[in-house]
């Protein structure tokens, strides 16, 4: 009986030891990973950043940025998809990853809204329509015109088919009916560094990673494409109003855990994005680089996924558009 007893109480320690020990590990107790879906120095990466410190900063952990480009963001899509559900992977999806790449490719490894658990819609913002200074083009009437001079020799780059910056590209291309090429590259740093060096005269990029080389002239924005000016650069007209009306294209910022991820984790990752996003230091920051702050919660960032992925795979196709 004695020996029963003893082997009962050290059993009855152990399991209590457990409870005691899994009750104390409060999320977050160690780093997080924030996977984005390009390589570093593209619009992704430079937003990804600050708003990973900012999470690092109200979480009281680390959180550090793991850049995983390829195959238009769908190799970090699957690996976000398969990981630990707990809480210690995130993955920041832009609008190719869940809205465009299911029509644009024949098949991808992940479904965009059961492949992941939404936290919340963080933010939106235009591209700038781009071109290198040796470009002999000042506003959107001369780019159109030397675009069909150029008979399709004039070249575009992009960070991969089907990005933001690609399907920008391609609606204009649609609505002005101008011949130009399009030269993918695996992520918006290369695709800026070739535009820089005058290997590609033209890119449709976000504010966040070009802004400097405006200011410093070494890239000439001809026009805003979303519905209005950025305040970092007033002098820059809307593609509406320089001459092309109806034309909108904007890319939004998701964050996303693996699928089945406690709610508890959840909850706490939307609360916390929710109070970053009214913090007037990071909305200053993303307002000069033309991004603005949204916010939801994890049930309207599904609908919305929903709503972009009928809208992009009617342009899709509409366009006759397949990854290259």
């Amino acid at each position: 009986m004695i020996r029963i007893s003893w082997r009962f109480f050290l059993i009855f320690i152990a399991i209590f030891l457990i409870a005691i020990s899994n009750a104390s590990e409060i999320y977050p107790s160690r780093t997080i990973k924030l996977v984005v879906p390009y390589p570093a120095g593209g619009g992704a990466d430079s937003f990804s950043r600050p708003l990973a410190q900012q999470l690092s900063n109200r979480l009281g952990q680390s959180v550090v940025v793991e850049n995983r480009g390829g195959a238009g963001g769908n190799i970090s899509m699957e690996f976000v998809a398969r990981a630990p559900n707990d809480g210690y992977t995130l993955m920041l999806a832009l609008t190719p990853q869940l809205a465009i790449n299911g029509a644009l490719y024949e098949k991808i490894p992940f479904d965009p809204i059961k492949s992941f658990t939404p936290i919340s819609l963080i933010a939106e913002g235009p591209y700038l329509l781009l071109v290198n200074p040796t470009l002999p083009v000042n506003n959107l009437k001369e780019f159109l015109a030397l675009s069909k001079s150029e008979s399709g020799k004039l070249t575009y780059a992009s960070s991969g088919s089907g990005s933001g910056g690609h399907m920008a590209a391609e609606l204009l291309i649609n609505m002005t009916n101008i011949p130009m090429t399009h030269v993918p590259y695996k992520g918006g740093g290369p695709a800026i560094s070739d535009v820089l060096g005058g290997h590609v005269k033209v890119i449709f990029a976000p504010a966040v990673s070009t802004i400097q080389y405006i200011q410093a002239g070494r890239l000439r924005a001809i026009a805003v494409t979303g519905e209005k000016r950025l305040s970092s650069i007033p002098q820059v007209p809307t593609m509406a109003e320089a001459g092309v009306p109806g034309y909108d294209s904007t890319v939004w910022y998701a964050l996303l855990a693996p699928p089945n991820t406690p709610k508890e984790i959840v909850n706490r990752l939307n609360a916390e994005l929710l109070q970053i996003l009214k913090d007037s230091s990071f909305k200053a920051m993303m307002h000069t680089n033309g991004i603005e702050p949204i916010g939801s919660t994890p049930e309207a960032l599904t609908m919305y996924i929903q709503k972009e992925i009928i809208k992009w795979t009617k342009v899709v196709k509409s366009a006759g558009l397949k990854a290259e």
